[in-house]
């Protein structure tokens, strides 16, 4: 009769024999797992440190382009707006440094910054009944809202007629208008107003509006854009690539299929070329055209179409 020692004895033996069978097996096995493993991490730090070289190589191309095209801008953009007019809208949000490296760009081209204004908070907020209640009691004589007129629409025209002109000779500003629009706290005059612009350059926050209002104020600033251009000889929506999402200023221009007809957008204000194509903007605009321009959504091309350069007519001589 076996016992209750042989079973023990067994049963141990069992165990012994399946420990041995996984110190041999992990033994066995462990030497090329932790060899495929290396392989793994040894091409993963070489990928790595190629993509490392290659963005490296592509800041420094970037930096280089920049630099070139920052020192050539002056010639890029000479004459280009002799004679023009510019009036300069500051919408809440917007990154001044931008605002001042264009101006400096504007005036390269010969076009005079003839005043500057800035809108306010109060001016976007949607649930405040001044900005309506302002553009209609200012509303121009001889001048019809839309019956389907927003306050900001309204407001675009008010200032519209205050601020812009299609004439070259300087003619007598709407001060009642912006005097009103100042005191009520919905817009204020960073540098005086010196003359009615030609051209207005609206520059737009780089974030998004947020919050349930948000397209709704998006919108509102291209209707007041809208209203500088129907008065002038053109206007445009400058930011960056970040203001084309859902909620932001060009976003909201580019889907505006009416709208994006007549006001041109660049959102690469905050690259030296994309200050040159705020140049070309403003002269094609003054030509008649709009477009919508950079490398973010909506974007039809990154430039204006360069003018045709005429073909020179042989003389008889044959030069």
């Amino acid at each position: 009769m076996i016992d209750f020692r042989y079973h023990l004895v067994s049963i141990v033996a069992i165990f012994l024999a399946l420990a041995t069978g996984i110190v041999l097996g992990t033994t066995l096995l462990q030497e090329p797992a932790l060899e495929s493993a290396k392989q793994v991490t040894d091409t993963l730090t070489a990928e790595k440190q190629e993509l490392r070289t290659q963005l490296d190589a592509l800041n420094r191309r970037e930096k280089g382009n920049d630099a070139f095209v920052t020192a050539m801008t002056p010639q890029l953009v000479s004459g280009d707006l002799t004679g023009q007019r510019l009036l300069l809208v500051d919408m809440p949000g917007a990154t001044a440094s931008l605002r001042e490296l264009q101006e400096q760009v504007l005036q390269q081209a010969g076009g005079s910054i003839v005043g500057r204004i800035s809108l306010s908070e109060r001016f976007l907020d949607s649930n405040d009944n001044l900005l309506n209640e302002s553009s209609t009691t200012l509303q121009p004589t001889g001048v019809a809202f839309p019956p389907d007129a927003t306050p900001y629409d309204k407001a675009g025209i008010v200032l519209g007629n205050a601020l812009m002109t299609k004439e070259d000779a300087t003619e007598t500003l709407g001060g009642l208008a912006l005097t009103a629009f100042e005191s009520g706290g919905l817009i204020s005059v960073e540098d005086e107003i010196t003359a009615r612009a030609t051209l207005a350059v609206v520059f737009a926050p780089e974030t998004p509006f947020q919050g349930e209002t948000a397209e709704a104020q998006a919108a509102g600033v291209v209707a007041l854009t809208d209203g500088l251009d129907a008065y002038g000889r053109g206007a445009l929506i400058a930011s960056t690539v970040t203001s084309t999402a859902t909620g932001g200023v060009l976003g909201a221009l580019r889907d505006d299929g009416d709208a994006s007809k007549r006001i041109s957008s660049i959102d690469t204000l905050n690259m030296p070329a994309g200050r040159v194509v705020v140049v070309y903007a403003l002269q094609e605009q003054v030509a008649g055209g709009a477009g919508q321009y950079g490398i973010g959504t909506g974007a039809s091309a990154f430039q204006p179409p360069v003018p045709a350069v005429p073909t020179p007519t042989p003389t008889l001589s044959g030069s």
